[in-house]
């Protein structure tokens, strides 16, 4: 699977080998301040004196003025009062859904009692004269699993 190795190039190619050049830096030239700093002294409390060359505070670029809401503040409440809109629809949502079945229920319920009424009086009234059947119902008599009239 390998090709061996027996130490040596046994192909005969020449091996370039490179080495790292250095990198020459131009020399340094120190630079003297366009004017000398003058020399202040200051006197201790304990009477020590210490002098020193007086250089003028490093002031701070002045910070950019912050808003005062914070911008992620902002998208906190305005994401809260979007969720409270979202409930408070959903609330209305599953309201109407509630009086609807409701109402469904209450029609299902008019219509059986209407309809059960109309049954009733159509069963229970007494027409005179009008198209039907009457039976006169007698004594009869079974013997011997037949009727006889």
């Amino acid at each position: 699977m390998y090709p061996e190795h027996n130490g040596h190039a046994s192909d005969g190619r020449a091996v370039e080998v490179h080495q790292p050049t250095p990198i020459t830096a131009p020399p340094l030239v120190p630079v003297q301040p366009g004017t000398i700093p003058a020399v202040a002294s200051i006197v201790l409390p304990d009477g020590r004196v210490i002098t020193g060359y007086a250089v003028d505070p490093i002031r701070p670029e002045p910070a950019p003025a912050k808003p005062a809401v914070s911008r992620t503040a902002v998208n906190i409440a305005l994401g809260g009062v979007g969720f409270g809109a979202l409930c408070g629809g959903l609330v209305l949502l599953t309201t109407f859904i509630a009086v609807l079945a409701a109402l469904v229920q209450q029609l299902i319920i008019l219509a059986a009692v209407i309809f059960g009424g109309w049954i009733a009086v159509q069963v229970l009234s007494h027409r005179s004269g009008g198209p039907g059947t009457t039976v006169n119902i007698r004594k009869a008599v079974f013997k011997r699993n037949h009727f006889h009239g």
